[in-house]
């Protein structure tokens, strides 16, 4: 059943963030997205022009609506708009029980608009204590009064790192028991960051609404956001879009999913003249032994020196769950290698099918077309 999710944040003019964000996240993750408008804002990439909050009770009506005819299955609250909004929706959520909540305690915008005042944040207070996760970033999680003041109301709390400083950006769940787990990854060097918190909620919510575990669903959802990141169009002349339009593939984690084949090589400049002349984007050339090609669609095929591959082509399906894949294929009896972690940032294993044909399983993440040694 496709994954009904309903939003209720605040809109954006210029696309970037808010409700757009959040219908774009959820489509391409493949949910049905639903909303609530708390806000309409006049607002580019320069910055927040107006905003004009939509009154409490028409909040409510359109939450009414949808969850009455359509139904719920998660909800990621985003900008609220007004202290009396947030006490609505609040009272409104808590008639709705057993439905995952994730709430993105927007204050500020990314070009450093207040879309917050003190009476809505102090509201937020209700929403933590009924979400399922919280999700702020360093300068919102200051204002909340820190992990212990959020975590008090609050199932889970994830703090993102992007506001940190370095070149890593480290994001930090803190599960209800008390757990955490932990993700790393370099800072994507790129002032087109607009409406990375909306997104990376929204993507959350639907991860949770499929049924994923909150762990799952949020790293499978960072994956969704630094992919858009890399896919940022370029649009204005200041904190611009990402590219949530181009984020096609790599982002399922369920099963096993066909997104990469190699092809055996003899003449590299002729297999490589020809996947251009087809349409392909060569994305990586590697010394006349190798080179990789982009679809429109995100999936990626190469071409390798045939004394590399066995003269045979070789099918690659990236799987959410590398090492549970491993262990149920072992468990079935199916000759599976050891697992390794490749030079170009892939965990992978290799077997062959019963037809004797070469697969590779494998984890990439955003490294099976983003590289560091991608061509630009």
């Amino acid at each position: 059943m496709t994954p009904r999710i309903l939003i209720i944040a605040g809109s954006d003019s210029g696309g970037g963030a808010g409700i757009q964000a959040d219908i774009k996240t959820v489509t391409m993750l493949g949910g049905h997205a639903m909303t609530a408008i708390t806000a309409i804002t006049a607002q580019n990439t320069l910055g927040v022009q107006s905003v004009m909050p939509v009154p409490a009770e028409m909040v409510i009506a359109q939450i009414d609506s949808v969850a009455s005819d359509i139904g719920v299955d998660a909800v990621k609250i985003g900008m609220i708009g007004s202290a009396e909004t947030a006490h609505a929706v609040a009272d409104r959520l808590e008639a709705m029980p057993g439905i995952p909540i994730v709430f993105d305690p927007v204050m500020v915008a990314t070009s450093g608009a207040l879309l917050a005042d003190d009476a809505t944040i102090a509201a937020f207070a209700r929403l933590m204590r009924i979400a399922t996760v919280t999700t702020p970033n360093l300068p919102e999680l200051a204002a909340l009064g820190g992990e212990a003041a959020v975590r008090a109301g609050s199932t889970a709390l994830l703090v993102k790192g992007g506001h940190g400083e370095g070149d890593e950006i480290v994001d930090r769940l803190i599960l209800a028991e008390g757990s955490e787990v932990r993700w790393a990854d370099t800072r994507i060097d790129t002032p087109h960051s607009h409406g990375t918190g909306c997104t990376l909620a929204s993507a959350i919510a639907t991860g949770l609404a499929g049924g994923m575990s909150l762990a799952e669903a949020v790293a499978r959802a960072r994956v969704f956001v630094r992919l858009a990141l890399r896919e940022a169009p370029g649009f204005g002349s200041g904190h611009g879009p990402m590219g949530h339009q181009a984020v096609r593939l790599d982002c399922d984690l369920g099963g096993a999913m066909l997104n990469q084949i190699t092809l055996p090589l003899v003449d590299y400049e002729a297999s490589a003249g020809f996947y251009c002349l087809l349409g392909l984007r060569q994305i990586v050339e590697s010394a006349q032994r190798y080179a990789r090609f982009e679809s429109a669609s995100g999936a990626t095929l190469s071409i390798e020196a045939a004394d590399e591959v066995a003269g045979k082509p070789v099918i690659f399906l990236e799987c959410g769950d590398l090492d549970a894949m491993v262990a149920r294929l072992a468990a079935a009896g199916v000759a599976v290698s050891d697992l390794v972690l490749q030079d170009w940032g892939w965990r992978e294993a290799r077997l062959t099918d019963p037809a004797g044909n070469a697969i590779c399983l494998y984890q990439a993440g955003e490294n099976r077309r983003f590289p560091p040694w991608r061509l630009s």
